[in-house]
């Protein structure tokens, strides 16, 4: 009769798994705060607009453009920085008080 292999197989330490429970809880919690923002719509276009944009820039680089392939990879870049970056609350302008204070 054959003997069966027995599985080879490491188990994770408790450190190694309440890591990945906290990456867990991570990802997450910035699924809850996108289903959050208000521009949660702007941002899936923008995925989509993305993915457009890459496409392009490889058509770029097959056909010996690569300034333009570059200029929109940059351009996607910083799309991507702006959208990730955190709301900041509308600012409003004071009005002078006095309209003289312009004349100082």
């Amino acid at each position: 009769m054959a003997t069966k292999m027995k599985r080879s197989y490491t188990r994770r330490s408790e450190d190694e798994r309440i890591a990945d429970l906290e990456e867990k809880i991570q990802r997450i919690k910035s699924r809850l705060e996108s289903k959050k923002r208000k521009d949660s719509p702007v941002l899936r276009e923008m995925t989509k607009v993305q993915r457009m944009l890459r496409k392009f820039a490889q058509l770029a680089l097959d056909h010996g453009r690569s300034d333009l392939a570059l200029s929109t990879q940059a351009f996607v870049a910083g799309l991507d920085r702006t959208a990730n970056a955190p709301e900041e609350p509308a600012r409003r302008r004071s009005r002078p008080k006095d309209a003289n204070e312009f004349a100082a």
